[in-house]
């Protein structure tokens, strides 16, 4: 432990004397074996990502002195930086948050006689936090010498809507996706139309339904399926015509051979919706996607200063979990009230300024409005704005949109 502990305060001299390794470093708050230097470190993360130099002085005037260990141990730190041992120590520092990660993952999963499946994805959770490679382009290259000569298959995974398929070529892996809107535009609709859509063209799909209740997701995927009216959907025998009752076991026959997984446990971090998805793709041939319902619902698994930080930093996990397991992540985004608060409600990517980075993070934004909503009238139109596309064009596309059943087509 003291080694452990000299090592930790190597770390935090140097990125004291050099505020880049702050930025640069794999490490978070929970790898610190110490109370201390963990709230050191998140100390000194918050005071970069506001903009300010990071020294002992800054420290000391932004936290409470007793609680960083006062002046004259981050005095003590400075003498400690090390730049040549700093990615040494702190690839020691990860494996021993690994090692003592899964030390107790067994020790409660024999105490508490965990599953298999729960020790399984309790230790691929840990693995989120690995070191990047470096890797050369000659063999990217050499994949790539016959791509003008031959036909080339889409490795996206197609909407069923037309023109948005001609803008985005379908989800594209290691992309993540942006869908945001305002409650009652058909966020969760629209998921489960590309999620169905996927599921049709023999993908794997896995929706993580942060906040509706998994039966209610496959009463609606049924529904849309069979294009029966969801207010029927609450008792079909009383309710279905007699043609609906005899295509019945049609719709769902068609379903039965979905390679479709629903989780809908609420407040999983980013770490868990990846041993999850792991455990999954790791034994299917298909390709897959996952859909997440929705963002602000997933826990953060640090404690930081703000709401736009903790935001940050999961929008930035879900980016990592799309290249690591190279699928397109799909996640959709609650919008404030702020949008109604002008003239036209249509929303701008200025709706995200106090979301954290998640501009920045996904690949695609793209938002959801539907006119009807406000002057109350039966039109059908749904639009779908794509505002950021950073591989491709931006623009909007029309659909029609029944609330009644939760079908969606091209317009």
């Amino acid at each position: 432990m003291e080694q452990v502990v000299l090592a930790e305060k190597s770390l935090l001299g140097t990125m004291l004397a050099d505020n880049t390794y702050i930025a640069d470093t794999l490490l978070i708050p929970a790898h610190f074996a110490t109370h201390q230097h963990r709230f050191i470190f998140s100390q000194m993360q918050h005071l970069q990502k506001s903009g300010h130099h990071v020294d002992y002085i800054t420290l000391l005037t932004t936290a409470e002195p007793q609680a960083l260990g006062g002046a004259n141990y981050l005095q003590e730190l400075t003498y400690c930086a090390n730049p040549e041992k700093f990615t040494h120590y702190q690839k020691a520092l990860l494996a021993h948050w690994r090692y003592g990660q899964k030390h107790k993952i067994l020790h409660q999963a024999q105490t508490m006689d965990w599953e298999v499946d729960a020790i399984f994805q309790a230790l691929e959770a840990i693995s989120l936090h690995q070191e990047p490679m470096c890797l050369p382009i000659q063999p990217d290259l050499e994949a790539l010498k016959n791509l003008p000569f031959e036909p080339r298959a889409s490795r996206g995974v197609m909407t069923g809507l037309a023109d948005l398929d001609r803008a985005l070529n379908g989800f594209q892996p290691k992309e993540l996706t942006l869908i945001a809107a305002r409650p009652s535009m058909g966020k969760t609709d629209v998921m489960n139309h590309f999620a169905r859509t996927a599921a049709q063209r023999e993908h794997t799909v896995l929706v993580f339904s942060l906040e509706m209740a998994r039966q209610t997701i496959i009463e609606r995927q049924i529904a849309a399926e069979g294009n029966y009216n969801r207010l029927k959907m609450r008792d079909p025998y009383r309710h279905f015509t007699e043609g609906q009752k005899a295509s019945w076991g049609e719709t769902l026959g068609k379903m039965m051979p979905y390679d479709l997984y629903i989780n809908d446990r609420a407040g999983l971090t980013v770490a868990e919706i990846q041993a999850q998805a792991r455990h999954i793709i790791r034994r299917s041939t298909k390709r897959p996607i996952i859909f997440i319902d929705y963002i602000q619902l997933i826990r953060p698994s640090e404690s930081l200063a703000t709401a736009a930080q903790m935001m940050g930093a999961i929008s930035w996990g879900l980016k990592q979990l799309a290249k690591e397991l190279d699928c397109p992540v799909v996640v959709l985004s609650q919008l404030s009230r702020s949008v109604e608060q002008r003239q036209d409600k249509r929303p701008v990517l200025s709706d995200l300024r106090d979301s954290g980075n998640l501009e920045q993070d996904a690949d695609v934004v793209m938002f959801l409005y539907r006119d009807s909503y406000y002057e109350r009238t039966n039109d059908e139109t749904l639009e779908l704005h794509i505002a950021k596309h950073r591989n491709g064009p931006t623009g909007k596309v029309a659909v029609h949109y029944q609330r009644a059943t939760g079908v969606i087509r091209s317009g």
